[in-house]
């Protein structure tokens, strides 16, 4: 009879990093780590023997490195990936282009006790997360992502300011649906606050990487940056965001704190800090992930008058975050995520043109 624990394999050439995640893995009683691999000619032939559910992979190692790899594995035998990286600059470039390339999760490589600690609390759910994901065949690599054509605003009412503001929540599959979203954004979007579910180190890399391909600006998030049309705002790993209004003028509070939903970043203390500074001048958007997280949060944007979308299952990597927001009923449209950032343009739009008629 199949066993019913998620069976992971773990790719790494340090056999000190393989040990860590190993026994961090083994203490949890629905996971069981089935082998290990140094390198990718390795993991290709224990991938095939053993069939695991879910694959850890490092990025830099002998012979073949990660992203070749991984490129060759969504392509020929996709399987749900999570990427271990340290996190110099250059790895954690590498990290999000592997999640452009097919990963599902990243993860900071152990380097410490501090760190090992904090992996082994992040690390199961992961892989939970990692084995719910709806993985699809790539048939090739995919080129550099460019900008769509940007949608047009539908009324006359003159540029966004800081009156309204978008704000985006995401986790498991999220970095490629934010893209897909701000990719069709034009310069002179509204502003956007986003949290994705991702650690720290990697969230300005992620940032980085959208700011070189969108036509609005992208910046990793410092506490007390101005909310701005234009701007898009990504909380940094490892602290929660907030938006504070103040008249005419919204910034951003970066704090520590407890996880929420055992995030931190946390999507719904950032919707519950927009539902309360913005009311209905917000739009407020949940897409992949697992967990609940966000999905009260856009509750309480939805009641004090926000305009809330939730991605549609077809399209979610993992449908748990946008499924608990649809149960409790917070969702105003569901939708594919080809279609998400087209909408919540034109509402913002006609939203601007009502506060410019009032």
């Amino acid at each position: 009879m199949k066993s019913s624990k998620i069976r992971v394999l773990v790719v790494d050439d340090s056999a000190i990093v393989r040990k860590i995640l190993t026994e961090s893995l083994s203490a949890e009683p629905d996971l069981e780590v089935v082998g290990t691999a140094p390198d990718p000619y390795v993991a290709r032939d224990k991938i095939l023997s053993l069939k695991p559910d879910v694959v850890t992979l490092d990025i830099e190692m002998p012979r073949m490195d990660g992203l070749t790899f991984l490129k060759k594995l969504m392509r020929f035998h996709p399987l749900p990936v999570i990427v271990i990286s340290s996190l110099g600059q250059a790895s954690c470039r590498m990290a999000i282009e592997a999640m452009r390339l097919g990963a599902v999760e990243v993860l900071a490589k152990p380097a410490g006790p501090y760190s090992v600690g904090e992996l082994r609390l992040v690390l199961a759910n992961k892989i939970r997360a990692a084995a719910a994901a709806r993985v699809r065949p790539r048939e090739a690599p995919e080129a550099e992502e460019k900008p769509a054509e940007p949608v047009a605003a539908p009324s006359p009412a003159g540029p966004f300011n800081s009156a309204l503001v978008v704000a985006i929540g995401a986790s498991t599959g999220g970095t490629e649906a934010i893209q897909r979203i701000l990719l069709e954004m034009p310069e002179d979007s509204p502003p956007i606050v986003i949290v994705q579910h991702i650690p720290a180190g990697f969230s300005r890399a992620f940032a980085d990487r959208l700011n070189s391909i969108c036509r609005v600006r992208v910046k990793e998030a410092a506490d007390g940056d101005q909310v701005e049309p234009g701007l898009a705002l990504v909380a940094p790993g490892d602290f929660h965001m907030l938006v504070r209004r103040s008249g005419n003028s919204s910034r951003i509070t970066v704090r520590e704190g407890p996880r929420v939903h055992y995030q931190r970043p946390s999507v719904d203390v950032l919707f519950a800090s927009v539902a309360e500074a913005y009311k209905q001048e917000a739009i407020g958007v949940l897409l992949t992930g697992m967990g609940s997280d966000g999905a009260e949060g856009l509750l309480k944007m939805k009641n004090t008058g926000a305009y809330t979308v939730c991605q549609d299952e077809a399209t979610s990597v993992v449908f748990g975050m946008p499924r608990e927001a649809i149960r409790l009923g917070a969702a105003q449209k569901i939708l594919p995520i080809d279609q998400i950032g087209r909408d919540i343009y034109l509402e913002a739009a006609r939203r601007r043109a009502q506060l410019v008629q009032s």
